[in-house]
């Protein structure tokens, strides 16, 4: 599998809405912060994106398509002066895709999904995006526009199975918006995924990937890559934020998280197979990255009060994933 495949299978991304709306003229919808990844595209007509820290609008044309990976709030709007409104006090007031066959002209309507992780740590895993992803070249938009008819015809005319369809033809777009990125990922901030369009760190962060057990040593990955080993750690860091062996240290703490949670396998058995001697080098690595115990990490959380264990699922991954991230900014830094 590839780094890209890699990483959307740890998240394990679950589509939990897809649909379409139009924006009215006379509103301007406020979208509070939320957890998960949010990809939409504008079917037709044209109105302004505006992402909470970021300091310049975006402005929507018919083929665009944004992806929202840091779950900032945001408002959709015809006109930025207007006071916003929360989507819920708006949504009876929004012309959905559902109830229109034919979309009038002049109309500003967007299609897309709602995507949340059942994957640990998706906080560290997509930190290093930007909080929007725009996709609007037009040579990009014609690789987008087979996914956006197919989903605005089942959102139109529901067949069965068509919930089904339209949540996968929302991952799609996902997919591609980000590889789209990746395509023009040179001009990006450092980062794992704006390293996979650079040649040489895409060969080191594949070898890596693909046997993350090997002893890998700063002069395996660089004689991996044609390069010597001064400039190929500068370039590495530079271009991912973090030194090679960080980014293996962190890669191989994500696969036993995942591992010690979706499989029965024993801790022995991931320690050796991510690189450790022995279970006591594995815990003391793990315990450094997650604030507890690899056995603490697998056992399953018990719903507390008035909590769904969905909820307190989220809680877990979310805190887990502050420590992680904290650990980044001073372990790794």
């Amino acid at each position: 599998m590839d780094p890209l495949s890699e990483v959307l299978a740890l998240l394990k991304p679950q589509s939990l809405s897809s649909g379409g709306f139009m924006v009215p003229e006379d509103l301007a919808i406020y979208f509070p912060r939320h957890q998960g990844i949010k990809c939409y595209a504008m079917l037709a007509g044209q109105c302004w994106l505006a992402v909470e820290g970021v300091d310049a609008p975006v402005s929507l044309e018919a083929g665009d398509c944004f992806v929202l990976p840091r779950g900032l709030p945001f408002r959709l709007t015809t006109d930025l002066s207007l006071e916003p409104v929360h989507y819920m006090r708006a949504w009876d007031r929004l012309q959905k895709v559902s109830d229109t066959r034919d979309i009038p002209e002049g109309g500003r309507y967007l299609a897309g999904g709602f995507f949340g992780f059942t994957g640990s740590h998706a906080e560290m895993l997509l930190h290093g995006l930007p909080p929007i992803v725009h996709i609007r070249r037009e040579p990009d938009k014609i690789a987008m526009r087979w996914s956006l008819e197919r989903l605005r015809e089942e959102l139109r005319d529901p067949q069965p199975g068509g919930s089904l369809i339209a949540q996968q033809l929302a991952y799609m777009m996902l997919i591609q918006a980000l590889r789209l990125y990746l395509a023009d990922a040179a001009t990006a901030g450092p980062g794992w995924l704006s390293a996979l369009s650079d040649r040489h760190m895409s060969i080191a962060i594949t070898s890596m990937h693909s046997d993350p057990g090997h002893p890998w040593t700063l002069k395996a990955l660089a004689e991996r890559v044609g390069m010597s080993r001064s400039v190929f750690a500068l370039r590495f860091r530079n271009t991912v934020g973090a030194t090679p062996l960080e980014y293996l240290a962190r890669w191989r703490m994500l696969l036993a998280a995942d591992r010690l949670k979706n499989s029965s396998e024993g801790l022995g058995t991931i320690a050796r197979s991510l690189g450790y001697e022995s279970e006591s080098a594995f815990g003391k690595a793990f315990r450094r990255v997650t604030g507890c115990s690899p056995r603490q990490y697998a056992r399953p959380t018990r719903p507390g009060p008035g909590a769904s264990p969905q909820q307190n699922t989220v809680e877990d991954m979310t805190l887990t994933s502050g420590r992680m991230a904290a650990f980044e900014q001073t372990e790794l830094a």
